[in-house]
């Protein structure tokens, strides 16, 4: 049995992907992995050769995915959009043996030498992979240098998914509907490899709309997953639409991650849904770490309690673990069978992420609330601000100016100051139509949070400069601060 497959032969005849009007029972999808497998084991790769794949959101590429899982081989997922300098490098890091695209040509000249998916290879193979092995090669997002190689194995995905779907109460009933990239955790591990390993069903979205995951709900969609920039659209569309509110308030859960969700998107989801969306926390590194209940509380800002078998702890500015105090800022540590084996040929950086207890340092700055749900106040690097004095995360103040009626999205950082130590910076865009002075965002914040939390200074701008994954880039705005 595959450690992180046990249910792909069991369901022949079940669903398995839709992806436009394309479909895979489960046999039919076992079938074609084992087949890639067998064609990848034909050409010379064996357990443990990287295999690159450009992650073009397709039902070849999610056969691809399973099926270098069966032989072994981990997988390097590549962004389609990925610049030129950063694929050189992930290349160069990752030295896949092969790399491998849907459609070879539209990559030919961004990586020579890259072949088609395998389709009709022998059916057997060596089914070789150990829990153990590894199972993906992540690249972190590399806002401190050159990004690094996460190794996934496939025991820390099977944990994390299997504690996911506890808490979820995720089944072979479901049916997600989810339309992320697949080069990260959210899309990848959470979406796709979820669903194969809980044996629901997954209708893969090619492209986000509001429509297109309104329709798909409508068809029986039960779990949506998604990012704050989407569910933002799609609850604007849906206030106006009737009709495809009904159709996704009647999904029966709904997870948003990889940022935070304003307090304002979760009223109106609230609204729409008749239910809380529920949030979840995780890196690159150590997957997803925390998440609400589905039959627990699903508390605005924060993002749920750590999973069962999940170590947290909070760490003070030298590493050291606090006591853990409500309220009282700190970074977040993780220990757990969750946590990532390493950084790909990084052992230096591996080591200097770690501390003597085995425990992960994310660089998130959290409190904990007095019912142990984790409340995440931005980024050590980036936001948490020391500003006169006081230690202030950007992420209160962000979710302060959003109750602002007049503001649609805000970003906060610090920049030095020769009285304050650092000085609050907001950047802000207001919705259509809508004219504030800085000042009165200011004093928004003050009456809401505390004076030394108000920002001295607020930008007004058009847009926000974002990731793929829809995060703001706070260090292109520090630097125009």
């Amino acid at each position: 049995m595959h450690p992180l497959f046990p249910r792909l032969d069991r369901l022949p005849s079940r669903p398995a992907i839709r992806i436009g009007e394309a479909t895979l029972t489960y046999g039919q999808l076992a079938l074609a992995a084992r087949r890639h497998a067998g064609g990848l084991f034909a050409d010379g790769v064996r357990r443990g050769d990287r295999v690159a794949v450009w992650a073009t959101p397709g039902l070849p590429t999610l056969v691809a995915l399973v099926g270098n899982a069966l032989l072994g081989a981990p997988t390097v997922p590549l962004n389609p959009a990925i610049g030129e300098r950063e694929l050189a490098h992930v290349l160069t890091d990752s030295a896949p043996r092969l790399v491998l695209a849907a459609e070879p040509a539209a990559f030919g000249a961004r990586t020579p030498g890259v072949r088609g998916l395998y389709g009709a290879g022998p059916s057997k193979h060596p089914e070789a992979a150990d829990a153990d092995d590894p199972l993906l090669v992540l690249y972190t997002s590399g806002t401190t240098g050159a990004p690094k190689g996460a190794v996934i194995s496939h025991r820390n995905a099977a944990f994390d998914l299997d504690a996911l779907a506890e808490a979820w109460g995720w089944t072979e009933d479901d049916t997600l509907v989810h339309a992320l990239p697949l080069f990260h955790v959210h899309g990848l591990v959470l979406g796709v490899l979820g669903s194969v390993r809980i044996g629901s069903r997954l209708n893969l979205l090619p492209r986000f709309s509001p429509e297109a995951l309104c329709a798909a709900m409508g068809a029986g969609g039960t779990m949506a997953f998604g990012v704050p920039t989407m569910y933002h659209r799609l609850v604007e569309h849906a206030e106006s639409n009737p009709g495809d509110a009904r159709r996704f308030a009647s999904a029966r859960l709904v997870v948003s991650g990889s940022a935070a969700l304003p307090l304002r998107e979760h009223e109106r989801l609230a609204r729409l849904l008749g239910q809380r969306v529920v949030e979840r926390y995780g890196l690159t590194e150590t997957l997803i770490n925390c998440a609400a209940r589905q039959d627990g509380p699903r508390t605005p800002g924060t993002v749920g309690p750590p999973l069962p078998g999940v170590s947290l702890r909070l760490a003070d500015e030298d590493g050291r673990p606090m006591v853990q105090r409500p309220d009282e800022l700190g970074e977040v540590t993780v220990k757990g069978p969750n946590v990532f084996a390493g950084y790909l040929n990084r052992p230096e950086a591996t080591a200097a992420a770690m501390d003597a207890a085995g425990y992960f340092h994310t660089g998130d700055i959290a409190h904990l609330t007095p019912e142990g749900e984790v409340r995440l106040v931005g980024r050590r690097a980036t936001d948490l601000i020391k500003t006169g004095g006081y230690k202030v995360g950007a992420g209160e103040i962000e979710a302060a100016l959003l109750e602002h009626p007049k503001v649609r999205e805000a970003a906060v950082v610090g920049r030095p100051d020769d009285d304050l130590g650092e000085r609050i910076v907001a950047f802000v865009v207001l919705n259509p139509g809508s004219e504030v002075r800085g000042e009165e965002l200011s004093d928004h914040v003050a009456r809401l949070l505390a004076p030394h939390k108000r920002p001295r200074e607020v930008k007004l701008l058009e847009s926000l400069p974002r990731n793929a994954m829809g995060k703001v880039l706070k260090r292109a705005l520090a630097s125009t601060a």
